[in-house]
């Protein structure tokens, strides 16, 4: 049985408020910190996060990151990677993720960087393009995905995406 258009945001918002429970659960027993690092999100993954009442005993800080200079200011990006590889790649998400770390008291760190669309995308990189980063435990993970649907439907999978590895990484 298929589910309609009307009952998939609530089973995804049941997913992620599962999700964000046990992240703040396995983070507050480990006693670990979390910090966002996000550009085609804007910040959407620190507003899920601080959604959940008590996350200021788990959540550490975000960083909307969303030009080049910020990956670079804020995050210590290097800039010739973002030349090299592009800011929408596995290195600079990698990159973005380990920066969160390094400029925070966190010890975990989710890190986007992608092309929600509806302009931005190139043949080798086509709207709905997102590249992941997430420090944990001490080692980085990359992965890239592409979302179909407009802007606010690349943006909101990105979400749920990066908090659902979050939690598989953190249960491994």
């Amino acid at each position: 049985m298929a589910l309609s258009k009307d009952e998939l945001p609530a089973l995804d918002g049941r997913a992620l408020e599962a999700d964000l429970a046990y992240i703040s659960g396995t983070l507050l027993a480990r006693g670990w910190m979390l910090a966002t690092a996000e550009s085609c999100t804007g910040g959407m993954i620190a507003a899920a996060c601080t959604d959940l009442a008590g996350s200021s005993q788990w959540f550490e800080r975000g960083f909307v990151t969303y030009s080049n200079a910020a990956k670079v200011q804020c995050l210590g990006v290097p800039a010739a990677l973002i030349d090299r590889d592009g800011a929408v790649s596995e290195s600079v998400a990698r990159a973005m993720a380990q920066g969160a770390v390094r400029h925070s008291a966190a010890q975990v760190a989710v890190a986007v960087t992608g092309i929600a669309g509806p302009t931005g995308g190139t043949p080798g990189k086509p709207v709905g393009t997102v590249w992941f980063g997430w420090h944990v435990d001490g080692a980085t993970h990359g992965e890239m995905r592409r979302f179909d649907g407009d802007r606010a439907a690349v943006r909101r999978a990105t979400v749920r995406h990066a908090l659902g590895r979050l939690r598989a990484l953190l249960g491994a």
